[in-house]
């Protein structure tokens, strides 16, 4: 009787070994994506918060070893100003942002794959917007409007 205790609990250790360790490989597989910022959050960060209609949409991909990714242009015509100085309603604004995938065969890392929820040619959305300041991925200082990152596009 004793000898079939031992056999069970050999068992039931090695299963649990099992499952822990395949779990382990499963964590370790997984990319760490930015998450999604609360729309009190996003208006915070935001030193402009646009409702405006996607005109037009330009891209530029770049390659690496690691990834492929698309900076896109967002032409946008504004319908309404919530939140910044210095655009006004009727006028275009650019508005920048990008996304990104990981290439085939490159080694699984935590990062981000860009922005989420992107617009299409002719949509109206709220944009939250960052210019000369922190936009969700880090801070430009250039003058142009960041879209901010990952979830700054607020669909209508």
């Amino acid at each position: 009787m004793a000898t079939c205790a031992r056999v069970t609990d050999s068992f039931f250790m090695t299963l649990l070994l099992v499952l822990l360790g395949g779990g382990g490989v499963g964590v370790g597989v997984l990319h760490a994506e930015k998450v999604n910022m609360l729309p009190a959050e996003l208006k915070k960060t935001a030193t402009h918060v646009i409702v405006g209609e996607v005109a037009q949409i330009y891209e530029r991909k770049e390659v690496s070893k690691e990834w492929s990714t698309t900076y896109y242009l967002a032409e946008v015509r504004i319908k309404d100003v919530e939140k910044g100085d210095g655009i006004k309603a009727d006028e275009l604004v650019y508005v920048r942002y990008w996304h990104r995938a990981r290439m085939p065969n490159s080694p699984p890392r935590p990062d981000t794959s860009g922005h989420r929820g992107m617009p299409v040619k002719g949509e109206t959305l709220r944009i939250y917007l960052a210019r000369n300041a922190y936009h969700g991925f880090g801070t430009a200082n250039d003058g142009g409007f960041d879209v901010i990152g990952a979830n700054g596009f607020e669909k209508l």
